[in-house]
């Protein structure tokens, strides 16, 4: 099964010009593939918009004037605010306000519910598409640091990109993708630290570690013990270096995680005069397993769960992209090199601990969504170990990797294309739902919009949509332009001739 490294790259290549092209070229592609669906809304993603919409429009972290169209908010003195942590909302603010006098000129009230159907799609595009695409082109260049060719780094990121859940993270206006990236941000940052020459580098370095980590953080809470592990990897790197490297690495990485952990302190201390988790604010009578179970609905891995967020029907991540199994012998191969071992440690250390952590959740199956939902963060990290197995496998066995990941891609396309908000009482949606209304041509099924019902939230025409309908073009033909794009790009690819390749 296993072979030698397919086209081992030095430092050199890893920069070189045809790189760089093929860096572009993907970013683009997995830019307009995320940006060609809009998934509409829900109670996730329209608790983080209304307290967009309430810092944008209100200048107020309360959501008084919207919560009716979310049941994921918290209560406290009266006033009703986002549970979420805010990391996904603050990153869009400045989109939202560069968007709005945009919309003036087109003669577009941003106010008004086209406005805010526009604003939603187009913030969404720049908090959750756009991170989830420069994390594709990230892995990639880690693709090539790992010593495996172009065309088995640009299969790893695709793969991640438009074979796995996180396509459809990345399509919503969740915090799943934009936390996934930062990981991976933070991940690749750590591993230029043992690069550094200088000491500006060890510092700039551990500086965009403790940023991008502790955004993680300020996004989505459970990041927390994730960011640690980044920050301890990115020490490791300049540890031989002696005591002037650890301490710029300790002093980088301590004022970027330092810069997040005021900004989510002083969000918390704003909004509730605390600085508890806003889930602690639930009414009494929401999520009442919450308070019940264990701390905020966490208790212990269980064997059962795990297994089905793993290999199960309606949430395996394995069942949706069976191409991912390929990811942890590209892990396992990794660690056996003793110049990355720690990097891979790590990238292992922190999947286990996303996948313990929703199997430690009382709610696991994560109410409407698709594959291992809570632990969807921890997909760009384990998709480092695919590209590293893809140069290590014989030709035989990369052309079962072909036709899982063809398999993977198919099974993605078809939830986005309809819903990536699948059922979570359905014991498998991908086979009673997805399939039935993708090949009946039952496009953008989730009419629920980010409006609220005065607004004309409960109207079909503020649901979801892709592009191709927008176009005029209908059930199974409004997927042409996407295939378009794709072969456009294939045939781009195929005249830069990475690595020159003879056969597979």
């Amino acid at each position: 099964m296993v072979s030698g490294p397919e086209s081992p790259m030095s430092g050199s290549a890893e920069n070189s010009s045809s790189h760089r092209k093929i860096a572009v070229l993907l970013g683009l592609v997995t830019f307009l593939s995320f940006t060609y669906f809009y998934e509409g809304g829900g109670w996730n993603q329209n608790s983080r918009f209304d307290l967009l919409r309430a810092i944008v429009e209100r200048h107020t972290l309360q959501i008084d004037a919207y919560h009716e169209n979310t049941q994921d908010k918290a209560h406290f003195n009266g006033h009703y605010y986002s549970d979420k942590a805010p990391g996904l909302v603050f990153l869009a603010v400045p989109f939202a306000l560069a968007a709005r006098p945009v919309m003036r000129v087109v003669g577009i009230d941003p106010e008004s519910a086209r406005g805010e159907l526009a604003l939603s799609y187009l913030v969404s595009a720049g908090v959750a598409a756009l991170p989830a695409a420069l994390a594709a082109v990230c892995l990639f260049f880690l693709g090539l640091k790992f010593g495996t060719g172009s065309r088995a780094a640009a299969f790893g990121s695709m793969v991640m990109a438009v074979g796995t859940p996180f396509w459809a993270y990345a399509s919503l206006f969740w915090a799943h993708a934009l936390v996934g990236a930062c990981l991976l941000f933070a991940f690749a940052s750590a591993l230029k630290v043992r690069e550094s020459n200088h000491a500006r580098g060890d510092f700039l370095w551990a500086l965009a570690v403790g940023l991008a980590a502790g955004w993680a953080t300020v996004t989505e809470y459970p990041a927390a013990p994730a960011s640690a592990m980044l920050a301890l990897l990115a020490l490791s790197q300049a540890w031989s270096r002696g005591a002037g490297a650890r301490w710029r690495v300790i002093a980088g990485v301590g004022i970027g995680a330092g810069i997040c952990v005021i900004v989510l302190l002083g969000y918390l201390h704003a909004a509730f005069g605390s600085w508890r988790p806003s889930y602690s604010y639930y009414d009494p009578s929401s999520f009442s397993f919450m308070q019940q179970q264990g701390y905020l609905g966490l208790t212990y891995p269980h064997p059962d769960r795990l297994l089905k967020l793993l290999f199960g029907c309606a949430r395996g991540l394995f069942f949706a992209s069976p191409v991912l199994l390929a990811a942890p012998f590209g892990l396992w191969a990794l660690c056996k090199e003793k110049t990355h071992r720690a990097a891979s440690a790590t990238a292992v250390a922190i999947v286990s601990y996303y996948f313990l952590f929703n199997a430690s959740f009382y709610w696991w199956k994560a109410g409407l969504a698709f594959g291992p939902r809570y632990a969807g963060a921890g997909i760009p990290l384990l998709c480092v170990g695919f590209a590293v197995a893809w140069g290590r496998i014989t030709p035989v066995w990369r052309w079962m990797m072909i036709v899982a990941g063809a398999c993977s891609v198919f099974v993605a396309l078809m939830v986005v294309s309809t819903t990536s908000e699948l059922s979570m009482q359905d014991s498998c949606p991908l086979l009673h739902s997805a399939w039935p209304s993708f090949w009946s041509g039952h496009m953008a099924l989730n009419q629920e919009s980010m409006l609220t019902a005065a607004e004309g939230g409960s109207s079909a025409q503020f649901g979801a949509f892709n592009l191709g309908q927008l176009l005029g073009l209908r059930r199974l033909a409004s997927l042409i332009p996407l295939l378009a794009l794709w072969g456009v790009a294939a045939l781009a690819w195929r005249r830069m001739n990475p690595d020159h390749p003879r056969h597979i």
